[in-house]
């Protein structure tokens, strides 16, 4: 029995220079703590693709603020995850940035007060422009009554039209609603009008009618189409989305036995009962994660997290294609 529990020794991680992502994360399997965690998810992320599966990619925070976007869109182009479920906040500042806007550095110890003098919105450590926000609401708000045909839209149709119009004003920068419009990547949005999104769409005539139902049943045929793989920035709205439609499935009396891989990036911790803390155990015994699902959560900033991990599954994946990479639609 002692034996058993000491079969595997630690091996302390010998850093080095030019040591990329890859090596730094391989030898971090035979570390502990995050270290460890961070090192599995690469191993799940990357050897799940060899599989015939749909890999569902969940994105809460303020992710595009901090940097995240062109590593989505890198996510995206080489085909690491096929549908995108995200908050309407971070699929705005997306759109803000492709079309030519910035966030800039800022401090956490800022004045406020100074701040909303002159029209500055800080997201901890970064500052952006209100006034930049407020033409962009407006702008949103105009093209969809220009754009868009008085019927009800799922969030994803209406999102690829969206990416359509960030193409548009992109002058060439990719971002992840015109990366998913070029690539016919599906981006659903199950908070839409929690955001700048419905906010610019607001007073309009004729109102913008949003198929929330629609996304729902869209998504859990998506989950039945093949074996899943799903992969969360955070935890909130995106998160439980996609974790129902393997609920969603069972109630429509179609097998479903759960997301068959999962990596999570979280902060937080389960006892407080906020969502982005849900284990992958506690999500068994809802039949959401499957029993023998290969499965890692990894407790960190995701933006520290994500990067690392996504640099090393690419660097797996250079020479590798997946199997039959899904479509949709």
């Amino acid at each position: 029995m002692k034996r058993k529990y000491l079969a595997h020794p630690t091996k302390p991680i010998l850093p080095k220079a030019g040591m990329t992502c890859d090596e730094l994360l391989r030898g971090f399997e035979g570390c502990s703590f995050q270290a460890r965690q961070l090192a599995l998810a690469a191993k799940i992320w990357a050897e799940a693709l060899d599989d015939d599966i749909v890999v569902l990619f969940g994105l809460a925070g303020a992710m595009v603020p901090a940097g995240m976007r062109k590593t989505i869109v890198t996510l995206m182009e080489h085909r690491l995850i096929d549908v995108v479920v995200s908050t309407g906040a971070n699929l705005y500042h997306d759109f803000f940035e492709t079309a030519g806007n910035c966030h800039y550095l800022g401090s956490p110890n800022a004045d406020d007060t100074k701040l909303r003098a002159c029209k500055i919105d800080r997201i901890y450590d970064t500052y952006a422009d209100e006034d930049g926000f407020v033409r962009l609401d407006r702008h949103i708000g105009r093209w969809a009554t220009k754009a868009l045909e008085e019927r009800p839209y799922t969030t994803r149709e209406f999102l690829h039209l969206l990416g359509k119009e960030a193409n548009r004003m992109s002058k060439g920068e990719q971002g992840i609603l015109s990366t998913a419009h070029r690539l016919s990547i599906p981006v659903y949005c199950p908070a839409i009008g929690d955001s700048s999104i419905g906010i610019g769409l607001a007073g309009r005539s004729p109102k913008v009618i949003f198929d929330m139902i629609g996304d729902v049943e869209e998504t859990a045929d998506i989950a039945a189409s093949r074996p899943t793989m799903v992969i969360y920035v955070g935890g909130g709205t995106p998160k439980n989305f996609i974790q129902q439609t393997e609920v969603t499935n069972m109630v429509l009396g179609r097998d479903a036995e759960g997301h068959r891989y999962a990596i999570q990036f979280v902060v937080d911790a389960p006892h407080w009962g906020g969502l982005s803390g849900c284990t992958f155990e506690e999500a068994i015994s809802w039949g959401k994660i499957a029993v023998d699902a290969k499965r890692v959560t990894v407790v960190s900033d995701a933006a520290i997290a994500l990067p690392l991990v996504a640099a090393s599954v690419l660097t797996r994946r250079a020479k590798k294609k997946r199997k039959r990479p899904p479509k949709f639609f």
